[in-house]
């Protein structure tokens, strides 16, 4: 019975969910997206409880929401220090956190665009008309996506500019070393 590899999993999944719920809020308002739609309205109110108390003692400043990224580095941390207890029964060392919290940051960024990219391709196959999933899919996706897409020549009708991006992607976690093995609750090795 493998009940380390069943915590790791429900771990990793609940709070990379809810951080990536807090970072889509975090470009929402950033990105001065539609709150209206009812794909930020979710997001809204699966943040705000949380947002509320944290903005009486952080506030924004120049249009960034600083406590949504207090909660996500928070987040991340709390993430990193349970795995550690679970995995090691014991805090790991602080500069193996701190390599930890740098490189799971970056991989949930790579992920987070990586599955906001897929997602937008196969809803433009998929959506007829205006789809609410899809406008924000957009909106998220288009600060990344439109630098390419000027750079790339039109080729009839279909826009590869995601796909390219989608590429980059993988290729900064390969040359990072942004693996999966600490999202899947193998334990790393620090270097």
């Amino acid at each position: 019975m493998n009940v380390s590899g069943a915590l790791n999993f429900i771990l990793i999944y609940l709070f990379d969910a809810y951080i990536m719920v807090v970072f889509t809020r975090f470009l929402l308002q950033l990105l001065r997206a539609d709150f209206y739609n009812p794909v930020s309205q979710f997001v809204v109110k699966a943040t705000t409880p949380v947002l509320k108390p944290l903005r009486r003692v952080i506030p924004g400043v120049g249009g960034l929401d600083n406590a949504s990224l207090v909660l996500i580095f928070t987040l991340i941390v709390a993430k990193l220090l349970l795995w550690s207890f679970i995995n090691f029964g014991a805090l790991a060392p602080l500069p193996d956190l701190a390599i930890l919290l740098l490189k799971t940051t970056a991989l949930l960024l790579i992920n987070y665009f990586f599955i906001i990219l897929l997602v937008s391709a196969v809803m433009s196959w998929v959506a007829q008309g205006y789809h609410p999933v899809a406008a924000v899919l957009f909106q998220l996706s288009d600060p990344i996506v439109a630098p390419v897409r000027r750079l790339l020549p039109a080729m009839g009708g279909i826009d590869f500019s995601p796909m390219v991006v989608m590429l980059g992607l993988y290729v900064v976690r390969i040359l990072f070393q942004l693996d999966m093995a600490f999202v899947a609750g193998i334990p790393v090795q620090v270097p």
